[in-house]
């Protein structure tokens, strides 16, 4: 089954998300940051206007490094906004070294068991993403059991977005069917990768820019531009 994931950065966001068609969104703040920690009351008027499914991104600066305090902020962030309404997260961080941080993403994702949680971007800007990869495709099998925990890796295949990184996600998804089912491919997503990511058994797909008026963020989520990203996605999948 297909899933199309789509960015929502207010009400009018989230409404327009899901009446497109929109399997899931991401809730985010500050696009200009790459996605941060939301208000827990801007998530919560979201959840009063969709029943789809919010992921909401944990993450406190403009990086993927994090602090102490930071985690510290991040594992009361998620209460809260749980309590808003968020019923799934995004989380994931780079050590000093650029190497996945499991420790510390392993704190923050047992404070959010047994909710469903993605890995982001971080991955794709790993010192080295070959060698981050598995261990990111490890964390599937941490905290939150069969009914929650790490489903869903966001990845490019590429820092410089899809169209660099379509064959890395390709290839990833050749050689462990069991990751395809985890990869949502997002980062700059184009209709034409679509094809080739389904018919590599690749079947999320994230969106952001992609469904807005000439693709700027200051522009809201388009209902239209959702139905047709939906309407490829399907017919990707049946193919």
């Amino acid at each position: 089954m297909p899933l199309l994931e789509v960015i929502a950065l207010t009400v009018a966001d989230a409404r327009a998300a899901q009446e497109g068609g929109a399997d899931r969104v991401e809730v985010v703040a500050d696009m200009v940051a790459d996605g941060l920690t939301p208000d827990p009351e801007a998530v919560a008027r979201m959840r009063q206007v969709t029943s789809l499914p919010m992921r909401v991104m944990l993450r406190a600066n403009a990086g993927f490094r994090t602090t102490g305090p930071e985690l510290d902020r991040l594992r009361r962030a998620a209460e809260d906004l749980r309590e808003a309404g968020a019923d799934g997260f995004v989380l994931g961080f780079l050590d000093s070294f650029g190497n996945v941080d499991t420790a510390a993403t392993g704190k923050i994702a047992t404070v959010v068991a047994p909710l469903p949680w993605t890995f982001h971007r971080a991955l794709d800007h790993a010192a080295d993403p070959a060698a981050a990869w598995p261990v990111v495709r490890d964390l599937a099998e941490g905290p939150g059991g069969a009914d929650g925990g790490m489903d869903t890796v966001l990845t490019a295949g590429s820092p410089r977005g899809v169209d660099a990184g379509v064959e890395t996600l390709v290839r990833r998804a050749a050689e462990d069917p069991a990751a395809a089912g985890l990869i949502m491919a997002g980062g700059g997503l184009r209709r034409k990768h679509v094809a080739v990511l389904a018919a590599a058994g690749i079947g999320k797909f994230h969106v952001g820019t992609a469904v807005r008026p000439d693709g700027s963020w200051e522009r809201p989520v388009d209902a239209a531009l959702v139905r047709e990203w939906r309407t490829l996605v399907a017919a990707a999948a049946r193919d």
